[in-house]
């Protein structure tokens, strides 16, 4: 009975965490550390043991996970990718790949697509993508297409890239080792790549030639062909005395001054005016908060006698009294950047760039708050301003991604070959057995920093604080799983679902659960979860337990169908345009494709 106590305690754990983790009414980070609370609260209080006695797990085994020798690879990867990020490395190699093909547009966007596939095998395909999506976009400007296809196929097409190699993704770092304690088998560097080409081959083609056309449908509706497709940013325009806009009055829920643009709200005197406001003056001390496209702020600032002109160009830093060699620039703010989860009027970016932030986009929310007190996230996009040689120089920051380039324009940095020396000798290393993963990762990340590739803090941008706290906390729900039984519970009323049937008919449905789970969830929690029920219906079918294995890897990597599955999704939504159910559209048949050559391969691969 108090075996039973513990394994439906912590269903009830596991439960509660899913929930919040896909509520987002907590911080995934707070989630992860309440769900370790949790289980340590648990077996402090109520010990379980075995029938000798002998306490099977306790409190301080929840922490096992941050000393996890797959969670020290995965931080140590990060940070070995954020020194090819920071170096240019990645970017160098796709240029030159593009600049191969540039006579024909279609055949550039398959090279950097590949490249990025490739690339994706041996990296976190976080920073892949963070570095092609310019590319991309510039090569989309070039040739008046939208870039919207070709930014969600990076995204699905650097996730099946990492199917292929042991170091392609977390997901498989994770699965190899909780396979690993569980003592049945050990995947090699190169384990899972033969059954990997086999998915990624099929699912490149849907990627590249038919998902293109299913959001070209869509977007053919759309009125604006533009690049920047009508995006709108919010404006903060504060009057002082003096502003051409005082003594301007409203009209009909419009301001005539500012003619083309919405107006989305007043503070006047403490008061905030919302829409319809009519016959209201302007003052000193008013703050407007504007909505308006870039092509509408463009076209505004090129009037002399514009109100928004004469505003926003007396605070823009300069050297001269021209303001010919003023530009203007869409950025996106990097995963990891120094000026995420920051104040915009704490994060000094006028002072260290000479540009100034004069628009927010976020597509979660409008946003009615004093830009300086908006706290920046990751995939928020900024409109700045700023003489030409401060634009450019910003091609530089690292914190953000300027998305008006072409790609001949990218930044190249003395450090690239360096940094792609340090990550060979690591993948070499780590492939060839000479040593653990682990080592090999740990060293390279270490090399980078004393070789002077990175620096301590910008080594530090690399460590994701939300990864390390998720997947030690799906480590824990994990190890709690094992040790009272709940994943023995699972896996056999799974079994009785089939009547213990035909292997392929089990693998083949334990799949689909996986990747059905993983679009709600994380791929790392799944993997985490999903590996111990894995081995478990292994040895009560008496199979190869690799087939389940790998399944779970796989599987678990089939986070193509909501935004919220994959951080790659989240990065690409915003330049993207893309609604929710734009992934649900796509990305729903790919999982089932995936799902459907895995069911057929598997059994003939692996002999059930």
């Amino acid at each position: 009975m108090e075996f039973d106590m513990h394994m439906w305690i912590g269903f009830a754990v596991i439960g509660l965490a899913t929930l919040a983790y896909a509520s987002e009414r907590l911080s995934m980070e707070l989630t992860s550390l309440l769900v370790i609370l949790s289980f340590m609260l648990l077996f402090t209080f109520a010990p379980l043991t075995a029938t000798d006695g002998t306490q099977l797990i306790g409190s301080s085994d929840m922490l096992g996970g941050f000393a996890n020798p797959a969670l020290i690879t995965i931080m140590a990867l990060l940070v070995m990718a954020q020194g090819l990020f920071q170096s240019g490395a990645l970017e160098k190699l796709i240029d030159q790949a593009s600049r191969r093909a540039i006579r024909s547009p279609e055949l550039a966007v398959f090279t950097v697509l590949i490249a990025a596939m490739i690339a994706s095998a041996f990296l976190n395909n976080t920073p892949v993508v963070l570095m092609v999506i310019p590319v991309l976009v510039a090569m989309a400007g070039r040739t008046g297409a939208k870039a919207s296809p070709y930014l969600m196929a990076l995204s699905f097409i650097s996730i099946l890239g990492g199917m292929l190699t042991l170091i392609g993704s977390s997901t498989n770092l994770l699965v190899a080792d909780t396979a690993a304690r569980l003592g049945t088998t050990q995947l090699g560097f190169f384990e899972q790549t033969v059954p990997g080409l086999v998915l990624m081959a099929v699912g490149s083609l849907y990627v590249l030639f038919v998902m293109p056309r299913i959001l070209i449908n869509r977007e053919a509706d759309t009125a604006d062909n533009e690049t920047d497709s009508g995006r709108q940013f919010i404006i903060e325009l504060r009057l002082r005395f003096g502003d051409d806009l005082i003594g301007a009055k409203t009209a009909a829920g419009f301001l005539p001054a500012l003619s083309g643009m919405t107006v989305q709200m007043i503070e006047s005197r403490g008061a905030a005016l919302l829409p319809p406001f009519d016959d209201h003056t302007l003052t000193a001390g008013d703050t407007l908060y504007i909505a308006a496209t870039r092509r509408e702020i463009a076209d505004a600032l090129a009037q002399k006698d514009h109100p928004l002109r004469h505003h926003l160009m007396k605070s823009v830093p300069t050297d001269t009294n021209s303001d010919k060699d003023f530009m203007l620039a869409e950025l996106v703010v990097a995963p990891g950047s120094r000026i995420a989860q920051r104040a915009i009027g704490q994060t000094g970016f006028t002072h260290t760039t000479d540009c100034l932030i004069i628009g927010l986009q976020r597509r979660s929310r409008m946003l009615r708050h004093e830009m300086s007190d908006i706290r920046l996230k990751a995939g928020d996009v900024l409109l700045v301003i700023g003489q030409q040689s401060a634009v450019e120089g910003l091609r530089h920051n690292r914190d953000t991604l300027l998305m008006e380039w072409s790609a001949r324009e990218l930044p190249r940095f003395e450090k690239a070959g360096r940094a792609r020396l340090i990550f060979a000798a690591t993948v070499l290393a780590a492939a060839s057995g000479m040593v653990p993963i682990v080592v090999a990762a740990l060293a390279g990340a270490i090399t980078m920093v004393t070789s002077g590739v990175l620096n301590v803090r910008q080594a530090g941008r690399g460590f994701d604080l939300r990864i390390f706290l998720v997947v030690a906390a799906a480590l824990a729900m994990a190890q709690s799983m094992e040790a009272t039984g709940g994943a023995a519970f699972i896996s056999s009323h799974f079994l009785s679902l089939f009547d213990n049937g035909n292997p392929a008919l089990v693998l083949s449905a334990f799949f689909l659960l996986c990747a059905i789970v993983t679009n709600l969830l994380s791929n790392n929690a799944t993997a985490v979860l999903f590996t111990p029920l894995a081995v478990n219906l292994a040895e009560a079918l008496q199979v190869n337990p690799m087939a389940f294995v790998l399944a779970v890897i796989f599987a678990a990597s089939c986070s193509f169908a909501t935004p919220i599955a994959y951080q790659t999704n989240l990065l690409v939504m915003t330049p993207g345009n893309f609604r929710f159910s734009d992934f649900m559209r796509a990305g729903i048949p790919l999982v089932i494709i995936l799902w459907l050559t895995y069911s057929a391969f598997a059994p003939w691969y692996f002999g059930l």
